[in-house]
């Protein structure tokens, strides 16, 4: 019988869980040996507290990362917030801020602007709400201040892409959902396989494939009449989703993703993960160019690092709506080449906002 796979916690939930321990050491004097913590997308989880030490006029708080069966270079590192408390300061307010081990971003195209600490917009929500909860109960009525740390992380960061991607310094503070769902390829596979598997013996014929919950919520709003059970979300198993897909006699498939993804789908990569799959920025750039993308602006594609910095680019470029159709278009051949003939295959492709970017029919959809 397979052992079912235990869930963890991201480094936001982790540094959010640090916050509140520390903020509620202050107020109250009381060290809690759990913390009750706010998930991004709504939810709450006990978060167990290593340690809580009063420094510098202050308190620090630790709380070891824990992946769950799906570990990463921050499984078992200790991730730490220094929090001071200000009682002239406006109630409720939080500043956060980086310390030693949490990554500076140097570039942009990341989810973060260049100069600020690597705490990307979900984990920063996280954790001041996680603080401002410390401090509404026990009715403190000024301000905290939050550093978070990661006091390894630099050493960590040797094992991640954030050199790469123009981070320095340390690790980032990441998770949108604030739990590590785990999966091996395996399981994950099989998972997909499963889903789609349910949605055809309940009589459904056109399967909605996409690359997150994020992008399963904004296809669910652009294809209401769609039953819940119709959306897959296949992560990075983009050749094994179409071609299940396919071969379980679905009429039609729709795939939501974002840019980066529809990027290395036009590559025709069968498998998109970061670690395996890496954009082609050379490639892009040629296609960028193919579609009427101004020279200075085809030149910094094919130096950037993210894809994000890549679509900002070509939004503010007049050839934007080509240049998304030529590589929405280059995808589509790839997943109809997976598929084979016989679904009708879209594409929706989202911006970081959540808006719709481009949508693309294969000739032979509905």
């Amino acid at each position: 019988m397979t052992r079912a796979l235990r869930e963890g916690f991201t480094t936001g939930t982790a540094a959010a869980a640090a916050a509140k321990a520390a903020a509620l050491w202050l107020a109250t004097g009381a060290a809690p040996a759990r913390v009750d913590t706010p998930l991004p997308p709504g939810g709450r989880l006990l978060v167990p507290v290593a340690a809580v030490l009063p420094e510098d006029g202050g308190a620090r708080a630790r709380v070891i990362k824990d992946g769950g069966d799906d570990p990463d270079a921050t499984h078992g590192r200790a991730v730490e917030a220094l929090v001071t408390l200000d009682p002239d300061g406006r109630p409720g307010a939080v500043e956060l801020l980086g310390g030693r081990g949490v990554g500076r971003v140097t570039l942009p195209g990341l989810p973060v602007p260049p100069g600020e600490p690597a705490i990307n917009p979900a984990p920063r929500a996280q954790i001041r709400r996680a603080v401002a909860e410390a401090l509404d109960a026990a009715r403190f009525p000024g301000a905290a201040r939050v550093t978070v740390e990661v006091p390894d992380g630099e050493e960590v960061a040797t094992r991640t892409m954030n050199a790469r991607l123009g981070i320095v310094g340390g690790v980032s503070i990441l998770g949108t959902r604030g739990t590590v769902r785990p999966f091996s390829h395996e399981s994950w596979a099989a998972t997909v396989l499963q889903g789609l598997d349910v949605a055809r013996a309940q009589g459904l014929d056109h399967a909605a494939l996409a690359t997150g919950g994020r992008t399963e919520a904004l296809l669910r709003a652009d294809l209401p009449a769609l039953p819940p059970l119709a959306f897959v979300q296949f992560a990075d198993f983009f050749a094994l989703a179409l071609c299940g897909a396919a071969r379980r006699g679905f009429a039609r498939v729709t795939v939501g993703c974002y840019f980066g993804k529809l990027v290395k789908m036009a590559q025709s990569h069968e498998y998109t993960h970061a670690h395996t799959a890496a954009i082609d920025f050379g490639a892009l750039a040629r296609w960028c160019a193919a579609a009427g993308m101004a020279p200075g602006a085809v030149a910094g594609a094919r130096r950037a690092v993210t894809a994000r910095h890549v679509l900002e680019m070509l939004l503010a470029d007049p050839a934007k709506d080509a240049i998304l159709a030529q590589v929405a278009a280059r995808a589509l051949g790839a997943a109809r080449r997976h598929a084979g003939p016989g679904p009708a295959i879209a594409l929706r492709v989202y911006g970081f906002d959540g808006g719709l970017l481009c949508a693309i029919q294969g000739e032979n959809g509905p």
